[in-house]
């Protein structure tokens, strides 16, 4: 089961888990930050603000030979650089919080407005400058960006992107451990709903699942046991039938002068066919499900075989040959599906060509079967697939099949992991397509 099948519940369950431990995350880093990380920003500008209040004000009072040992006190105990403003510095526009804080305090501490400059240093670093009016001059202090330390956006996006990395980690792998039994179990029915019989699925996990997997398992061998069952039942239903029907069929043929009336004679010898065809039919629903070892099979071979086998009174076969095709599949199975599709078409393509062509792929073979006949109304394109369904409700022998060759086209198919659709064509008629998945 795909991690990236929206629908599936792995997905369901893991974006429930993701989405809502992305959210704590977020609503965790909002609240260390509003808490924790800006009090500590004001406390440092607050800090820096006062440092360089207080440093202006002493600037001011000492006496000129006196300025330099300050400045170089300065730049030594706190990493500030003191001198006059004699260069016009643009204004800075670095998104640090910690620059928003310090205009703040500079504000709160000087009262006039204070603009942040920058600049860049020898060495390529950023450079903030602060100008502190000071009697006849203007105070520059400045400090490198290396001093404020602190990479609060990097900080955020690095936390934020390694929880969500770990939060995925671990939803997927609890959510996997979850999922596991119930992955098996949504394998398990597909084969069975193909009609193909899995191993029996583990029953480990939670109790619920435990318990489901092992009615899965009972309802596996029960519905493996009433198919049997079914099969052997047809099996012997038509053999006591076909035993009577031979003994009428030999009493007939043994009546003089034919039963006195040719007519009814033929009409009864009809009758008796038409019921041996249907047994036979119903049968071999069951008995040709029956597994089939692959085969390496020339696809245009096979085609060209089953179109000249088939009796076409009259009506023309178009066969449009592909490239060549040779694929490993079940020949039988095959055989019968396209037999019976071209038998369908031609009952139903009111005596025009039939147009077959074939397109062989890097993984699938698709065959295509197209008549011109009046078509299937849109809503029994899936019904006509259903054992002894006919559009034609009066069920004579001359309208119609016995309603079981699609039913088995369909079952082969699925029981194969083979697909058969039935499409309407815009000019009239209905276009069948058996795709085959299958490895070159």
């Amino acid at each position: 089961m795909s991690i990236f099948k929206f629908q599936s519940f792995l997905w369901k369950v893991l974006s429930t888990i993701g989405i809502v431990s992305i959210i704590f995350l977020l609503i965790m880093l909002s609240t260390l930050a509003y808490y924790m990380v800006l009090p500590l920003g004001h406390r440092a500008t607050d800090d820096l603000a006062s440092i360089m209040s207080h440093a202006a004000e002493r600037w001011d009072s000492l006496p000129s030979v006196e300025r330099a040992a300050f400045a170089e006190k300065m730049l030594q105990k706190h990493d500030l650089v003191l001198t006059s403003a004699e260069a016009n510095l643009p204004d800075s526009s670095s998104m640090l919080p910690y620059l928003y804080f310090l205009e703040a305090s500079l504000k709160n501490q000087l009262g006039t407005a204070i603009t942040i400059k920058t600049s860049r240093g020898m060495d390529d670093n950023e450079w903030f400058w602060i100008d502190i009016p000071v009697s006849n001059e203007i105070l520059r202090f400045g400090f490198s960006r290396a001093r404020i330390g602190v990479e609060p956006s990097t900080a955020f996006f690095v936390l934020l992107f390694t929880g969500i990395f770990l939060t995925v980690l671990t939803a997927v792998i609890l959510t996997r451990r979850l999922t596991i039994p119930i992955d098996r179990l949504y394998h398990a029915a597909q084969l069975v709903g193909k009609g193909h019989w899995p191993d029996p699925v583990k029953e480990e996990g939670p109790e619920e699942l435990i318990v489901l997997a092992r009615g899965f398992n009972r309802m596996n061998i029960q519905v493996k046991e009433l198919l049997a069952n079914r099969t052997t039942l047809l099996a012997g239903i038509a053999h006591d039938l076909r035993t009577p029907l031979t003994q009428i069929q030999l009493a007939l043929s043994m009546l003089p002068n034919e039963g006195g009336d040719r007519d009814l004679m033929n009409s009864i010898h009809g009758d008796l066919e038409v019921i041996n065809r249907l047994i036979g039919e119903t049968l071999s629903i069951s008995l040709e499900l029956a597994e089939e070892e692959l085969v390496l099979t020339d696809i245009d071979l096979e085609l060209d075989n089953i179109i000249k086998n088939i009796q076409t009174n009259g009506v023309d076969i178009e066969w449009s040959r592909g490239k060549p095709c040779r694929r490993m599949l079940q020949p039988l199975a095959l055989r019968r599906i396209l037999t019976n599709l071209l038998v369908n078409a031609l009952r139903y393509g009111d005596g025009k060509p039939i147009n077959v062509c074939y397109e062989c792929q890097k993984e699938t073979i698709i065959i295509q079967i197209m008549d011109s006949g009046p078509g299937i109304p849109d809503e029994h394109l899936e019904a006509v697939f259903r054992p002894f369904f006919r559009l034609e409700k009066s069920r004579g022998s001359e309208t119609g099949g016995s309603g079981l060759g699609l039913a088995i086209v369909r079952q082969l198919a699925d029981a194969h992991g083979w697909t058969v659709e039935l499409i309407p064509r815009p000019e009239g008629g209905t276009k069948a397509v058996l795709t085959i998945p299958c490895d070159q």
